[in-house]
């Protein structure tokens, strides 16, 4: 009985992803052959959310851009073209800092006007209980190792969030999520592994057919959603990915095999020195003050 759940189960996801890979759109003039059987992918996450600036566990709340988050976005917008690169379709995820810093980085680099695909799939790990918590206060009241697990571990998930909490209907009943999710299967919590296992059936029902027909892809997306998939491609190990911390603007890039392997690790545009001590910043965010 239980295979025969699993099954109707898994059968009604891909018939979601099916459908959801038909409402995407995309540019049918802008085939593109990849040379030398070579693909590139750009990523971003998120310039500086309301919430990061305060040091809040966010996930599903959907926190807007701060000033320096919407500096960021256009920045990776500059990036993008001092780099050279060109895109024909644009992901993101259903949070408006996702959005907001894909729009303003395709606006800096005066990028022409291309199809944008959104997706809940993309959105930030459900970060439960936890959402609307200080970071470092809780590592204060829990202590940092813990806080360091719920935050980067790859298979434990934080407290569920409670019918009752504070954000939980912000969430639930936001009417973007309509046609998308009913309210019964919104995610309560998420570690690493479940966000992956959300994430990557729309990279390879949605991105990847578009990678293999040679157009370029840009994603705007979020921390986890994005460690999620350079785990995917890096084979990274459970317990590696736990030390990966993605910087708030900073694009970076893959270059891909025929095979959608990368030819070396990624690769941040812009100032590399800026990036590690991005990185470095995002690693502290959960350490008692």
């Amino acid at each position: 009985m239980l295979a025969l759940v699993r099954n109707a189960w898994g059968a009604q996801q891909m018939t979601r992803l099916a459908a959801m890979e038909g409402r995407c759109p995309f540019s049918k003039g802008s085939k593109r052959a990849a040379s030398q059987g070579k693909y590139k992918v750009a990523m971003v996450r998120h310039g500086e959310s309301e919430w990061n600036q305060k040091n809040l566990f966010c996930g599903w709340f959907d926190a807007k851009l701060t000033e320096k988050g919407q500096m960021e976005a256009c920045a990776a917008g500059a990036a993008l073209k001092e780099a050279n690169l060109e895109f024909d379709v644009a992901h993101t995820s259903l949070l408006s800092r996702a959005k907001h810093t894909l729009l303003a980085a395709l606006r800096s680099a005066a990028h022409r006007r291309i199809p944008i695909c959104y997706s809940w799939r993309l959105n930030e790990r459900h970060y439960g209980g936890l959402t609307g918590l200080n970071k470092a206060e809780t590592a204060k009241k829990y202590g940092e190792e813990k806080v360091q697990i719920w935050r980067r571990s790859f298979d434990t998930a934080p407290p569920p969030m409670k019918e009752d909490h504070e954000y939980r209907a912000s969430i639930v009943e936001d009417p973007r999520y309509k046609g998308h999710l009913e309210p019964a299967e919104f995610p309560k919590s998420e570690s690493l592994k479940l966000t992956i296992d959300r994430t990557l059936p729309y990279w390879n029902a949605v991105i990847v057919p578009q990678i293999k027909e040679g157009r370029r892809i840009l994603i705007s997306a979020h921390g986890n959603s994005l460690r999620g998939i350079v785990k995917h491609l890096e084979s990274i190990s459970n317990e590696d990915i736990m030390s990966l911390n993605l910087p708030t603007g900073i694009p970076f890039l893959y270059e891909l095999d025929e095979n959608l392997k990368p030819l070396k690790t990624l690769r941040f545009l812009g100032d590399q020195r800026a990036a590690k001590k991005a990185m470095k910043s995002v690693a502290n965010q959960g350490k008692a003050k």
